[in-house]
């Protein structure tokens, strides 16, 4: 088969665990990508991405005949396996969650092939990927290095928990790997499920309740519950966990090394609640940097890779760029599971067909749904809103001068990004100068816990003047200390100590966005913006312009911005 003469599309796949997704690329350029939870409004919904495949599918005006391949993005034989010997391993306490797996594994996670072949009603090849693979290759085939180390990290794929590799041109080869039981994602996850957050989904309000304590149980962490090897893996110290053979995390032996029982969703945050998380995160931060410090000492890359859910640590991320020997470090946008629909699909049409690499230079990751004045007007109608419609100049004008005004405003624009960020067509933004917009968000609009941080997202140009960077950061993966003469210019995007979530804004990355910033500053001498994603807590980032508005009018946003349409609230 010719494939100059024709397109060639594969679709990747990822579901049934956490943040279900699909994504599609035609010779090998990435044509849409989008989680399930968008379309279904369930948050990391591990359903079959069905919404999110005909999503894909619309988007780029094809049905499933036309697709040469569809792959799974990890092997649920090998899954199965690992869970099979598990349970034997530990029985007969595993004898419960053995039922419940077993239950799940042979009504859907077995059949997943038959699954794809019915609902897409698809006759073609249907491949599976492995999940480190998967992850590996959603952060190297989007970079723009021709060589890099690769390092991936998460709760668990099949067996892995954790490995590195090498990337280079068209081709990755995984050289090491951490396996299950012993994972820095589940060590984290104990943590999540300690502090009465749920596994999966508050993993960065740990990260986010950390900055609040003192890492006064780091000792005790580095002592009992792991055995930190010179290559940066872990030896988990099983007694105090329960993830491996129940339906919890921890035991009875962990509540009483860190002094009590598990913390109740509706419990308040004690002291030592805020100094618990302030040492996983300082324990997480030491064993990715030991990690990375291993690959670069086998590698001697002078790029590095991340992906897995880990990658999205945005601390540890920081304290990376500032501390490792590696020069250039790029994040999966989308490093969850999410990303592994992506990275499966990449890696087929790489390291399978052998294609020749397409440097994206950078990953776009506007990837998701987008909608016309007309679709937007059709809608609007419906709601008690009034809306006025303006050019984009105008738009941009009239909107920097609400947000100086102190308005808090949710911006709809284009298509949708990938990943877990809002970076700047589904966001909340509001004036950084007010210190008091923090807690207004947080209270009114958002309805969340009061110590979650607010991202700051800043012109590229002025980002080195007001944030400890020298490399950009678009999309927001990196945390970083603001620089404290610039700490009062912005303070409702500043943490407790005294770092940020930056987002980098460049105009080729996004126009629009990078013109609202450059009026905001014109008017207010100010280049940053307070970005924050476009939901409430509980719910996924808006993806229709129904989710936007009925986000606008349930909360205490001011002004709801939507394509070229501004709407405020009262009768039609």
């Amino acid at each position: 088969m010719d494939r100059k003469i024709r397109n060639f599309y594969i679709l990747g796949i990822s579901c049934f665990y956490h943040d279900s997704a699909a994504a599609l690329i035609k010779n090998g350029e990435i044509i849409a990508a989008a989680q399930e939870e968008r379309f279904t409004r369930v948050k990391h919904d591990a359903s079959f991405p069905i919404n999110a495949i005909n999503y894909c599918l619309n988007e780029a005006d094809i049905h499933p005949e036309d697709i040469d391949y569809i792959v799974f993005y990890e092997n649920p034989f090998l899954k199965f396996e690992r869970i099979l010997f598990t349970n034997i391993a530990t029985f007969p306490k595993s004898l419960q969650q053995f039922l419940l797996a077993t239950k799940s594994w042979i009504k859907e996670k077995l059949w997943v092939e038959s699954i794809i072949r019915e609902r897409l009603d698809y006759d073609g090849e249907v491949l599976f990927g492995k999940h480190h693979l998967s992850h590996m290759a959603s952060a190297f085939y989007t970079s723009p290095f021709k060589k890099s180390a690769i390092l991936t990290m998460d709760g668990v794929g099949e067996w892995a928990t954790a490995s590195y590799g090498i990337g280079k041109d068209n081709k990755i080869e995984i050289i090491k790997e951490m396996r299950f039981p012993h994972s820095l994602g589940l060590l984290y996850s104990a943590f999540t499920y300690y502090l009465g957050f749920k596994i999966n989904n508050g993993e960065y309000k740990v990260m986010g309740l950390a900055p609040y304590g003192k890492p006064r149980y780091y000792d005790r962490i580095m002592n009992e519950l792991i055995d930190l090897k010179s290559d940066g893996s872990i030896q988990l110290n099983l007694k105090y966990f329960a993830f491996h053979y129940g339906l919890k995390m921890i035991n009875r032996r962990f509540a009483v090394l860190f002094g009590g029982p598990s913390r109740k969703p509706d419990e308040p945050f004690t002291e030592r609640h805020k100094d618990i998380a302030a040492s996983i995160q300082k324990a997480t931060e030491t064993i990715v940097l030991k990690m990375a410090d291993y690959v670069y000492q086998e590698t001697k890359i002078k790029n590095l890779c991340l992906a897995g859910g880990v990658a999205l640590n945005s601390v540890a991320n920081g304290k990376l760029l500032k501390k490792s020997r590696f020069d250039n470090i790029y994040v999966q946008p989308a490093a969850t599971d999410a990303g592994g629909a992506l990275g499966a699909a990449l890696s087929v049409w790489y390291n399978t067909l052998k294609n020749k690499r397409i440097y994206m230079g950078r990953e776009n990751i506007y990837l998701g749904p987008s909608f016309t004045d007309e679709e937007i007007v059709s809608v609007l109608k419906q709601y008690p809103v009034k809306y006025e419609k303006y050019t984009p100049d105008q738009l941009v004008k009239r909107t920097a001068k609400l947000l100086a005004d102190g308005r808090i405003v949710g911006w709809f624009q284009g298509r949708m990004e990938w990943g877990p960020r809002a970076l700047g067509n589904r966001s909340i933004l509001a004036d950084p100068r007010r210190a008091e917009m923090k807690d207004k968000i947080n209270k009114y609009v958002k309805h969340r816990e009061a110590f979650r941080p607010f991202a700051p997202a800043v012109l590229s140009e002025y980002a080195e003047e007001y944030f400890e960077i020298e490399n950009e950061s678009p999309w927001m993966l990196f945390t970083v200390p603001v620089k404290k003469e610039k700490q009062k210019k912005i303070p409702a995007v500043v943490h407790i100590d005294g770092s940020a979530r930056v987002q980098t804004v460049s105009e080729k990355d996004n126009p629009l966005f990078h013109q609202l910033l450059k009026e905001f500053y014109k008017i207010t001498g100010i280049p940053v913006l307070l970005n924050t994603s476009f939901n409430i807590k509980g719910q996924p980032i808006v993806c229709f312009p129904e989710n936007a508005i009925n986000t606008f009018l349930k909360t205490g946003l001011d002004i709801l911005v939507i394509n070229n349409y501004i709407c405020r609230k009262g009768d039609k």
